[in-house]
């Protein structure tokens, strides 16, 4: 309980601290200004308050220079300061509409122009998703979690087709990237918290020219298969290869409706 109610105070009292300066810097200077302002001042904070860790692999995988759509598996609220710090790019979330509601981190993400999503609106989600388009050809990057809710377990969760979908459209390399050990440190719907070693894994890029424009399952697919390799080597749960892709409207279910999945 002490080390929940530290990281809490921390987070909240941190963010507090750091956002009008973050503000005057989007405002100023841009938002990539504000990126290096997470990535040095406010995640490492929040890194250490919740006592991660952070061994990073893969590092030489990442190209500022060149415009790449980073997907990862999602484990905790810990993996957001923890890819801010490991990948060194000035990237944009695509993070979900209710994140816009939390003080502080929710304004510093609508200042610094990252992408909310409304996953109970396609069509908002699609307009989103256009946007984040738009951002890509400009020469921006985005990192986005496509399992589209944090896992409750650790294993990698079906995933949603829309990102790939966005890849295809802009015809960028798509880079993997695996966490693993958030979910020990801050599993899920808790605040309990548990200091650990928290490894990330950033995959060689995926070049997305060989899928045919519509192949968004196909992309989906094989981007998974490498998250849960990577998953399987840094020691954690993996996941289904087969359980690939989320059902419509169903976020961490496979396609067909979760009323018609087998129960164990």
């Amino acid at each position: 309980m002490p080390r929940k109610l530290f990281c809490m105070f921390i987070a909240g009292a941190w963010s507090a601290f750091l956002f009008p300066f973050t503000a005057l810097t989007a405002l100023v200077l841009g938002g990539d200004a504000t990126v290096w302002i997470c990535r040095h001042l406010w995640s490492p904070v929040l890194l250490w308050a919740g006592g991660a860790r952070l061994v990073v692999h893969g590092q030489e995988n990442v190209d500022a220079k060149r415009p790449t759509i980073y997907v990862s598996n999602h484990q905790s609220t810990l993996d957001i300061p923890a890819h801010f710090v490991t990948v060194p790019v000035a990237f944009r979330y695509v993070a979900k509409s209710q994140l816009g509601w939390v003080p502080f981190i929710g304004w510093y993400l609508w200042l610094a122009g990252h992408i909310f999503v409304d996953r109970s609106n396609r069509q908002a989600a699609i307009t989103s998703l256009q946007r984040a388009g738009r951002k890509i050809r400009g020469g921006t990057s985005i990192f986005l979690y496509p399992e589209g809710t944090r896992s409750p377990d650790g294993r990698i969760l079906p995933f949603k087709k829309g990102p790939f979908a966005l890849a295809l459209e802009a015809r960028v390399p798509i880079c993997p990237v695996t966490i693993e050990g958030t979910g020990s440190i801050m599993p899920k719907n808790s605040w309990n918290i548990v200091p650990g070693p928290v490894h990330v894994k950033i995959g060689k890029p995926i070049d997305t020219t060989p899928f045919a424009a519509s192949d968004r399952e196909g992309l989906a697919r094989a981007v998974r298969e490498v998250i849960i390799a990577q998953s399987l080597e840094l020691g954690g749960k993996g996941g289904d290869l087969e359980d690939a892709v989320a059902a419509a409207g169903h976020e961490g279910f496979r396609q067909q409706p979760p009323s018609a999945q087998k129960t164990s």
